[in-house]
């Protein structure tokens, strides 16, 4: 009897002697030795493995991935997970922005309400970024008449136009800031109503 017939006896013979309930498993080591058992230990559980049934048929295969396999599964998972969040999060929105709208118009009117909040702000703050500047304008006159004059600048006047332009650039910067939320708010308003379109199927 060669090598392989006894081998496969030796499995039968295993598969036979243990109850209908308990299952066998086949698996490898590190050093690639093939083992049988009813539990695999945990250090061998991500190897090739497989169950074995009681005539000795190995079924739920599984083999070890490689680092290349394992980098692309776990990718894989990512991107998964990633589609499913996009998809609760879209039914979320979805639901909200039935709630909050019965109708394209009101969409409409709530945008002009939010953008007439934000052009107030911007409106406003223009207005003060004016007189700043104008202030700076007649701090820096003043300073160069004194150079022209031959006097000193006093420390007071440097420290006058140095606050005054750290006050023009916050506010320039809140400008352009109010602007940019501007300009969501109306891409906001529009994909809310191609959206409320389609699920509403309205034109």
């Amino acid at each position: 009897m060669n090598r392989v017939k006894l081998l496969a006896l030796c499995i039968m013979g295993c598969c036979l002697s243990f109850p209908a309930a308990a299952k066998l498993y086949k698996w490898v080591d590190a050093q690639g030795m093939t083992h049988y058992g009813e539990v695999i230990p945990p250090e061998f559980a991500n190897n090739n493995r497989s169950e074995l049934t009681p005539n000795g048929r190995e079924i739920n295969k599984r083999e070890k991935l490689t680092p290349e396999q394992e980098k692309a599964k776990a990718e894989e998972l990512r991107r998964q997970s990633a589609e499913e969040e996009a998809k609760l999060e879209q039914k979320r929105r979805d639901k909200a922005l039935l709630n909050t709208f019965s109708s394209v118009r009101e969409i409409d009117e709530s945008k002009m309400r939010n953008l007439q909040q934000i052009e107030s702000m911007i409106n406003s703050t223009n207005t003060q970024l004016k007189l700043t500047q104008e202030k700076l304008q007649d701090l820096k006159a003043e300073s160069a008449a004194r150079v022209a004059a031959g006097k000193n600048i006093y420390p007071y006047l440097r420290n006058q136009m140095h606050e005054t332009q750290l006050l023009l650039t916050k506010q320039q910067n809140d400008v352009a800031k109010f602007k940019a939320e501007k300009a969501s708010i109306e891409a906001r308003f529009e994909a809310d109503k191609a959206r409320y379109r389609i699920l509403t199927n309205t034109q």
